[in-house]
């Protein structure tokens, strides 16, 4: 008898190395000046993942994020955010390892144009390779 979860383990990883460290219902710290200061992920589009397994994020990736803290004009709102930093360690190419103090998204619209001025912190490389214009924003890539 073959076991039903025989060849579901593999697959094409368009991240390679990168850990997931972001799950549904994380805090985050907003790094740019849009006048959100923390929110949390409800929602990553585009992750495909088993059935009823919690999609998670990771540094470059755009998620769903409702507004917990910030001005009233944008408090409990819902926007399309990428993903700029975090703490879980994950591992680059060059086999160097990398993890940051806190994590923190930029407010972004569904095409990839930040709703900020500024971002405040660094950035990812893996963010700012795959959005230019956060890369564009952004004062210090590491």
């Amino acid at each position: 008898m073959a076991k039903r979860g025989k060849g579901l383990g593999g697959g094409i990883t368009y991240r390679p190395g990168l850990s997931s460290g972001l799950h549904h219902e994380s805090l985050l710290k907003c790094a740019d000046n849009s006048g959100a200061k923390v929110v949390m992920i409800i929602g990553v589009p585009m992750i495909k993942t088993r059935i009823r397994r919690i999609a998670s994020a990771a540094v470059g990736d755009k998620v769903i994020v409702s507004v917990k803290k910030g001005t009233p004009e944008v408090r409990r709102q819902i926007f399309h955010a990428v993903v700029v930093r975090q703490r879980k360690p994950f591992r680059r190419m060059d086999g160097t390892w990398i993890q940051f103090e806190d994590n923190a998204c930029v407010i972004v619209t569904e095409d990839g144009d930040c709703k900020g001025t500024e971002i405040r912190g660094p950035v990812a490389k893996e963010a700012a390779e795959r959005w230019p214009k956060v890369a564009g924003l952004s004062s210090m890539i590491m």
